[in-house]
């Protein structure tokens, strides 16, 4: 990969917990972190984001995430922000197999460096269900009136409760903190709503301590999707643009704490 800032940037998006796992397919990588099962997080790294990507066999291994993005930026913060040719730094990624550590290669104005990080154990792998079939509601919004709402909820809230209805509020966000109840209402017409698909009325909360890693993604994205299925569990799509021509994307899935009665 010519910038390792494409990679870094994918893979900060998902790190709220050290420990990823990694899978390896012919479409490209899937970085997985989750809390708990309670919260899961995608980060995808196409396969065409890579100048040459081989893979012989589907791969699957764990990896120590924050280890991973300090290789990345071995050469400095300066040159991930670097738009210049010979400011940014070129890597490659070799893994063996099982057992086996992932080498970095890493390169960066005609300086050269390894990494050899050691792979983990596999835990449970995951597979979060979240069955397309099954969403009865789905907003895509701009991401950057999200950004306001998000690192301005009240952090004495336990909850987030997302209403989503066919009348109004059509898409709202509260808050229940010490100092009060805080609504924040979007019209379906609105001009930051650039798809509004709701057919069944649901007012569902999710407990604030896992819906605050989605900030990540968020901050870095410039759409985002939000979907809920009829059990109430959310996926949110971040799009994720990493330069005048690549678009990649980060999602979350979060697990509901309540969920009044759907109407």
């Amino acid at each position: 990969m010519d910038n390792a800032k494409n990679m870094s940037v994918l893979l900060k998006a998902v790190h709220f917990k050290d420990i990823a796992l990694v899978c390896a397919t012919e479409h490209g990588l899937k970085v997985t972190v989750d809390d708990s099962k309670c919260v899961v997080a995608n980060a995808y790294i196409q396969a065409d984001l890579f100048r040459h990507y081989s893979l012989k066999e589907d791969v699957v291994f764990s990896i120590n995430l924050k280890i991973l993005l300090e290789c990345l930026n071995i050469f400095g913060s300066s040159s991930m922000s670097s738009t210049s040719s010979d400011g940014t730094t070129a890597f490659e990624l070799c893994y063996a197999g099982e057992g086996h550590p992932l080498v970095l290669l890493l390169e960066e104005g005609g300086v050269l460096t390894n990494c050899s990080l050691k792979t983990l154990e596999l835990n449970d792998t995951l597979n979060y269900d979240f069955d397309g079939s099954s969403v009865v509601n789905k907003i895509i919004i701009r991401s950057e009136c999200l950004k306001e709402v998000f690192f301005d909820l009240d952090t004495s809230s336990d909850v987030l409760e997302i209403t989503m209805s066919t009348d109004k509020p059509h898409f709202r966000l509260t808050t229940y903190g010490n100092t009060g109840t805080y609504h924040w209402d979007y019209p379906k017409d609105s001009d930051m709503i650039e798809e509004f698909s709701v057919i069944q009325h649901q007012v569902i909360r999710y407990k604030m301590s896992l819906i605050r890693p989605f900030s990540k993604a968020l901050l870095v994205s410039t759409r985002t999707s939000l979907r809920t299925d009829d059990k109430g569990f959310l996926s949110m799509q971040f799009m994720i643009k990493l330069d005048d021509t690549q678009t990649s994307f980060a999602e979350y899935f979060c697990a509901p704490d309540v969920e009044e009665s759907s109407e």
